[in-house]
């Protein structure tokens, strides 16, 4: 049983690539409990498999054993369908490399997740790209912006259906270290509005700029 307060917890989780001799354990986490509002680094040298943690917490991949509960609810129980639909409705993804669509405009890119669900964003998408600091963009390709507007648009595109989640994958890991802190700023702003936060990140300032550190070492919390 978890607190009200806690959004999501981790209970002896396990991922094992492999079978057999080649069975490699990338992870292995016996409690974690993330609580609503909070902004939390998880920090790690690379390969510590920090990014796998995010995406199991994400629901992009599944467990190998353990339990990840969302308010209270276990993914196991739930379909392939449900799990889609909770990824869309509950979680916001950034992503170090943005995974923008080189062909479609700022605007476009930043509507891509409502597209399942209709039209009716748009008036959103553009208060959303105010918020980020790109007004008056919306119409340009992502190949005619720096990185960190590219990262900004980004940041738009996980916001457009309100998540109660922002999983962040070295978000500023492709960027100068002021244009890297600008990104921060964006998140702790995100965060003060109310958004969970977790950022996955070897940068020791990003991890400064978080309520609570959580370090992995090996695929362990240290």
């Amino acid at each position: 049983m978890v607190g009200p307060d806690v959004l999501i917890a981790v209970k002896n989780l396990t991922k094992v690539y492999g079978k057999g001799n080649l069975a490699v354990k990338a992870l292995d986490v016996k409690n974690l409990e993330i609580r609503r509002g909070e902004l939390v680094a998880l920090t790690g040298p690379s390969g510590c498999s920090k990014t796998t943690l995010l995406n199991l917490l994400g629901a992009l991949d599944s467990p190998t054993t353990g339990d990840i509960l969302f308010e209270g609810k276990r993914f196991a129980l739930k379909s392939e369908a449900s799990l889609c639909s909770f990824r869309r409705k509950k979680i916001g993804f950034i992503f170090q490399s943005y995974h923008l669509i080189p062909t479609l405009s700022v605007l476009k890119n930043v509507l891509t997740p409502a597209l399942p669900l209709g039209k009716g964003y748009r008036r959103h998408a553009l208060e959303l790209l105010e918020l980020v600091g790109l007004a008056g963009k919306e119409d340009r390709r992502p190949g005619m912006l720096s990185g960190g507007e590219q990262q900004r648009v980004a940041i738009a595109r996980a916001l457009l259906l309100e998540p109660e989640v922002i999983l962040a994958d070295e978000p500023t890991g492709n960027l100068d270290s002021f244009t890297g802190a600008g990104i921060m700023d964006l998140l702790k702003k995100l965060n003060q509005r109310g958004k969970t936060v977790l950022v996955a990140t070897h940068d020791q300032q990003v991890a400064k700029d978080c309520g609570r550190n959580i370090r992995m070492i090996d695929g362990r919390i240290n």
